[in-house]
């Protein structure tokens, strides 16, 4: 399976941003599918994650309350609603996949297939 993030932009602090993870060549159904990102000289994190038919999903706790992760497994996305946004989300934002992880599997070594990453800058 491949991944491709989109969605990414530049927003006032407040507002909101949906980023996009499609997949091609294989169905998302038999992945969990996360968000992580990494800002400038800082460590790659977990942001949230959703299991395979949606029925479970985590988030970290700094975006608890205002980013929602959900999948449409039919049109094999996966998304991120980011609202309330603030300076402190900007970042590359990467959606990833694993085949055996849960959606409570928050280290990026579990993942095993990531997309290209998309910018995501709020101006404060």
């Amino acid at each position: 399976v491949q991944l491709q993030a989109s969605g990414g932009g530049l927003r006032q602090a407040g507002g909101s941003l949906r980023l996009s993870c499609a997949a091609t060549g294989r169905t998302l159904s038999s992945y969990v599918v996360a968000w992580f990102r990494q800002a400038p000289g800082k460590e790659r994190e977990f942001v949230a994650a959703v299991s395979r038919v949606a029925a479970a999903t985590h988030t970290a706790d700094f975006v608890k309350g205002r980013f929602t992760i959900s999948r449409d497994n039919a049109k094999n996305t996966v998304s991120l609603q980011m609202n309330n946004l603030n300076a402190e989300d900007t970042a590359v934002y990467y959606c990833a996949a694993s085949q055996s992880g849960t959606s409570r599997s928050i280290d990026p070594r579990q993942y095993d297939v990531w997309g290209q990453g998309t910018q995501v800058t709020v101006s404060s």
